[in-house]
């Protein structure tokens, strides 16, 4: 299964966020963070995600005659870059996003199911807009998020800290043929 394949489906890419930010977790304590998931479909995608060099195994011990992994995301993962993005067709985009929205959409489900769940006091946002922008002023504002997410992104758990989940979107929302005349 190539990364395209192996990351979109919404399960495995939940899955890799829950262990994202360096952490270590067992399969069960990534079931209990995607209570909404059957167990033994966690334990399959887990066993495709370790298969396809996404997740390695941190640690084992025995517990009560089994073997308890720990699972780790790899430093080397394969990633969906620019390469792999420009080979991918329309129809593979639309997956793409199609997923990353049901990804969001059961994330923002889970978090709401929690006990104390509180959007205003967690600083829940979902806005959107348009920008209008030249092709110059996109590249600036993506080097620019860029820049700022760089500065959390290496932050790992710790004291007082909560994993967010932070999906930009960005794409034209008309062609440059159809743009509104001001007048």
């Amino acid at each position: 299964m190539d990364t395209v394949d192996l990351l979109l489906h919404p399960v495995r890419l939940r899955i890799v966020h829950a262990l994202s930010g360096g952490g270590e977790l067992t399969t069960a304590q990534v079931c209990a963070r995607l209570p909404d998931v059957a167990k033994v479909t966690v334990y399959r995608q887990i066993a495709l995600l370790v298969e396809g060099g996404f997740l390695e195994v941190a640690g084992e011990r025995r517990v009560r005659g089994a073997v308890e992994r720990r699972y780790r995301l790899r430093q080397d993962r394969p990633v969906i870059g620019a390469d792999e993005a420009a080979e991918m067709g329309p129809d593979e985009h639309r997956r793409g996003f199609a997923v990353a929205a049901a990804v969001l959409i059961a994330e923002f489900n889970a978090y709401l199911d929690r006990d104390g769940a509180d959007p205003v006091a967690d600083g829940v946002s979902y806005r959107q807009g348009v920008l209008w922008l030249s092709p110059g002023e996109r590249a600036e504002l993506a080097r620019r998020m860029v820049a700022v997410l760089r500065d959390f992104a290496t932050d790992g758990p710790g004291p007082g800290r909560v994993p967010y989940l932070l999906s930009p979107i960005l794409f034209p929302s008309a062609s440059a043929g159809d743009t509104v005349q001001r007048g």
